[in-house]
C-alpha cells in the first residue's frame, strides 16, 4: 500500500497534496474510491484557470512583500491607441526601454502585463507587474510618454491579499475557457518547480509550525482519503521589504 504526494513550489507560496494510489488487492470498490479520492485531489492542485497558473508565477518570482510594483499605464485623450495592435506596441515599447534602462544599471526587469479595455469606461490600459530594484518611479514614467496617470504600489503580501488577488485582478478579462490568458511575461522569469512521488501508506501531510494557512481541505471515506494544503512557508513575512515612491499623478 501507498500514497501519492505532491508538492508545488512558488517561492514562499507551497501546495501539497496527498491522495491514494490503487493496488492489485483492491476490490473494485475500494479502487473506484481512490481513483475518486484521486481525482479530487489532483483537480484541487491543478491549474485549470489562467488567474491560478499567474499566482503561481507571480509568487515564484516576486516572493515577499514589496519585492515587486504593481504598475498601471493609462492614456492621456489625446494619445489614447486606436485599435489593440497599436496599444500593445506601444506597450512593448515601454518594456524594452524599461529593460534597456535596468541593464544600463546592472540589474534586470523581470516583468508580467496584462492589457485591458473591455471594463469600465473601454479605454485602454496596462496592468504590470515589475521587480522592484528601489526607486523605480523615475524610470518608468520616462518609458511611457502616453499620459501621466501612472499608478505604482509596492506589492502586498498578507492572508488578505498577495499574489491570488493580484492574479484575479490582473486576469479578470481573460477569455472564458479555463486556461487560455491575455497576460504574458519577460523569458527570465522563474516558474513553480512541482515534484510528485510516493509515499508510505500511513504518511500524512500538515502545514508547518510558524505558516500561514491559506487552504485546508480532507476528505475521508470507507477506502480513501485525500488532504490538500496551501501555505506561506515560515518567516516569509520577515524579510525586508524595497522602498518604493508611492504616487499617483492624474490624467491630463
Amino acid at each position: 500500500m501507498a500514497k501519492t504526494k505532491k508538492i508545488i513550489q512558488a517561492g514562499p507560496l507551497v501546495i501539497e497534496a496527498l491522495y491514494p494510489r490503487c493496488s492489485r488487492s483492491d476490490t473494485p470498490r475500494a479502487r473506484a474510491a481512490k481513483r475518486k479520492a484521486s481525482s479530487e485531489a489532483q483537480a484541487r492542485m491543478n491549474r485549470t484557470y489562467s488567474y491560478q497558473k499567474l499566482e503561481l508565477m507571480l509568487a515564484a518570482n516576486f516572493p515577499t512583500p514589496g519585492s515587486a510594483l504593481v504598475v498601471t499605464l493609462t492614456y492621456s485623450d489625446d494619445r489614447l491607441p486606436d485599435t489593440r495592435k497599436q496599444a500593445l506596441t506601444r506597450l512593448k515599447s515601454f518594456r524594452t526601454k524599461l529593460a534597456k534602462a535596468r541593464a544600463a544599471a546592472g540589474k534586470q526587469a523581470v516583468m508580467f502585463w496584462a492589457t485591458e479595455n473591455r471594463h469600465g469606461d473601454g479605454r485602454y490600459h496596462h496592468h504590470l507587474v515589475v521587480n522592484a530594484t528601489g526607486e523605480d518611479y523615475d524610470a518608468i514614467r520616462r518609458c511611457w510618454p502616453y499620459g501621466s496617470d501612472i499608478e505604482i504600489k509596492p506589492l502586498r503580501v498578507d492572508k488578505e491579499k498577495n499574489w491570488a488577488s493580484l492574479a484575479r485582478y490582473m486576469a479578470k478579462e481573460d477569455r472564458e475557457k479555463p486556461g487560455l490568458r491575455s497576460w504574458s511575461y519577460t523569458r527570465n522569469a522563474r516558474h513553480p518547480e512541482t515534484e510528485t512521488f510516493r509515499v508510505e501508506d500511513d504518511a500524512d501531510i500538515r502545514p508547518p509550525e510558524g505558516s500561514t494557512v491559506l487552504l485546508d481541505v480532507a476528505q475521508r471515506t470507507e477506502f480513501a482519503a485525500y488532504r490538500v494544503i496551501k501555505y506561506l512557508a515560515p518567516g516569509w513575512e520577515q524579510t525586508a521589504r524595497v522602498r518604493v515612491t508611492r504616487r499617483r499623478r492624474r490624467r491630463s
